[in-house]
């Protein structure tokens, strides 16, 4: 802020003291922490994002504090990639669908840790209930991720939604033992962007004026829903900043990229009319990778498949919801799609009943391969149930693997975190 600005809100985010702030980065007057937001907008914006920080890994360290300063990968085994990595891991360059032999070589004492999805749902759901004890308004995305809406919330808290949502972010810390980032902003779009822009224990603001300066000079790849063959499209046209897309009329987008274009001009002005639903209807949850090089190696794709089965579970849990139609989704070198679908006997949410079907079907599509994209979904959806897991004759332990999660979260549940130790890793 420059010198002679006029004073503005600012919000302590440890001792949560309000005070009016004219210096650019400063410090709380009670406490001197310098973890302050100071914003011209503060009480007025109402719209947030919170994301858990490295999830499955900040869950493994917590648990085991003999893992705290060590670089933590979750995932490994026969699937080959990384599910997900802690902070340690990532600043030495790991990153989620690495391979797995590629992680360990330039980052070699890295502890990997096979995922314990019962642990991770039953940490989630502790989460998620604070959540909805800020506000009703809570859209989950997956195990540790939702947008929250907290307009009129201000009288039921004695707090402006800002001041509540720095309270809640100490609370997890406290009382879970993880760390959140918030992003607060007045649509979802730029919630989530604000997220990411102070990972981990983080919390950034982005008001509704200074939207289109902020967005400017970002990549046209920040914009929801622009994946790599979209922005490939848009660079080849010219457009490689938000700025770049805002020059392009409405009609023009539209013409070229259908619907989307409506989106791209929206979202490029920062109109976001989506509103927080937590009772969403849900037609089917997926998950999908495009590579940045052709792959071919089966055990590259068993790995790449376990990752998005663990993604798709992970929004069917926190959604409350199951699936009965797997769908394999495979894209070729050539670009043809290629699309396997089966009905299970029943409705599942389990990541190794979702991994296990995809991989059935990749056998029956005849074709090996290489392969630029491949994804997974679960459709014909319904709400989750105590049976919501695989029952296959040709396969009884995949009810008995089923039943021991189910078995592990209501222990969670009824006698806390740790009820359970040590339980049944998914294979």
């Amino acid at each position: 802020m420059p010198a002679g600005a006029s004073p503005v809100p600012a919000l302590c985010r440890d001792c949560l003291t309000r005070f009016e702030a004219a210096a650019a980065h400063p410090r709380c007057p009670v406490c001197r922490s310098p973890r302050v937001l100071a914003h011209g907008e503060l009480d007025a914006l109402s719209i947030a994002h919170i994301d858990c920080d490295a999830f499955y890994a900040s869950v493994e360290k917590r648990d085991d504090p003999t893992l705290a300063d060590k670089p933590v990968i979750i995932g490994g085994g026969k699937r080959g990639v990384v599910a997900t990595a802690c902070y340690v891991a990532r600043i030495r360059g790991v990153k989620s669908a690495m391979p797995m032999f590629k992680a360990l070589k330039i980052c070699p004492d890295a502890v990997v840790i096979k995922p314990r999805m019962a642990v991770y749902a039953a940490v989630s759901r502790q989460i998620r209930e604070m959540m909805l004890a800020t506000t009703p308004l809570v859209e989950p995305l997956s195990l540790d991720e939702a947008f929250l809406d907290l307009s009129g919330t201000e009288r039921l808290h004695g707090a402006s939604p800002v001041a509540v949502l720095a309270d809640l972010a100490r609370r997890v810390e406290r009382e879970v033992g993880l760390t959140v980032s918030v992003g607060l902003s007045h649509c979802k779009f730029l919630a989530k962007i604000a997220s990411d822009l102070d990972k981990p224990r983080g919390f950034s603001v982005i008001g509704e004026a200074e939207t289109l300066d902020f967005l400017a000079d970002k990549p046209v790849g920040l914009i929801w829903g622009v994946g790599k063959a979209l922005q490939g499209a848009l660079e080849r046209d010219g457009v490689r900043k938000i700025a770049d897309l805002r020059r392009i009329d409405e009609a023009t987008l539209i013409a070229r990229h259908g619907e989307m274009g409506r989106r791209l001009h929206q979202l490029s002005h920062g109109i976001d009319r989506r509103r927080v639903n937590p009772d969403s209807e849900m037609k089917s949850v997926s998950s999908e990778t495009t590579f940045e090089t052709d792959i071919e190696d089966p055990d590259l794709l068993e790995g790449h498949l376990w990752r998005l089965a663990v993604k798709v579970s992970d929004r069917c849990k926190a959604k409350g919801v199951a699936g009965r139609v797997v769908t394999l989704k495979l894209k070729t070198a050539q670009h043809a799609t290629l699309t396997r679908r089966h009905a299970l006997e029943a409705p599942t949410q389990i990541a190794d009943a979702i991994y296990r079907e995809g991989r059935a079907l990749m056998d029956r599509t005849g074709d090996r391969g290489p392969y630029r994209l491949i994804g997974v979904g679960l459709s014909e959806l319904s709400e989750e149930t105590e049976d919501s897991g695989p029952s296959d004759l040709f396969d009884p332990g995949a009810s008995t693997r089923a039943k021991a999660e189910r078995a592990m979260d209501a222990l969670r549940r009824r006698f806390g975190e740790d009820a359970v130790l040590k339980g049944r890793a998914l294979k």
